[in-house]
């Protein structure tokens, strides 16, 4: 299923009847993938790492454990980000923003904007290329007192911090 299919799906989506979720934006797959591929470099440098070493001491072929570990990070990179692409999603009202996550465990965090303390927009380096970044709400309270949004276009990132803020402000008021 390709993005734009996805955030279709996804804006179909109704579970609690106050209207679909807001997909985060496509290139966060892009940055899943490479994310991806990092830490699958890394495992396969390491399984070949010890097919040199150790693994020459066992009846095992040459680099066949490399190559088990490159074709299980080739099947992740291909099935993985996508899933948690799909996983995530958000939903923002007048006083509350509302955060969805995950396939097999769901979250639901739901954070009314009057708990809010402050707002960071975040964007790391695999981000940056893509132009996403990190919407953080910090709240009052100690478990769970940040909650992170990521994949959103920096710009909207930070339309979001400003509209936040400024429901809060008035609400100060």
């Amino acid at each position: 299923m390709q993005p734009d299919e996805m955030q279709d799906e996804m804006r179909r989506e109704s579970q609690d009847g106050r209207g679909a979720m807001t997909p985060l934006d496509p290139a966060q797959v892009s940055v899943l993938r490479l994310r991806t591929a990092l830490a699958a470099a890394g495992a396969t440098l390491a399984a070949l790492l010890l097919d040199i070493g150790l693994l020459r001491e066992t009846v095992l072929p040459p680099f066949a454990v490399p190559a088990l570990v490159l074709l299980l990070a080739l099947a992740a990179l291909i099935v993985f980000p996508v899933r948690r692409y799909r996983g995530w999603g958000y939903r923002e009202s007048e006083d509350e923003i509302q955060v969805r996550r995950g396939r097999w465990i769901r979250v639901r965090t739901i954070v009314p904007f009057g708990r809010v303390q402050h707002i960071d927009v975040a964007q790391g380096p695999i981000q940056r290329p893509f132009g996403l970044a990190t919407l953080t709400l910090h709240t009052a309270g100690t478990h769970g007192a940040s909650v992170q949004l990521p994949g959103l276009a920096y710009g909207d990132a930070e339309a979001m911090r400003d509209r936040i803020r400024a429901k809060i402000r008035q609400d100060l008021v």
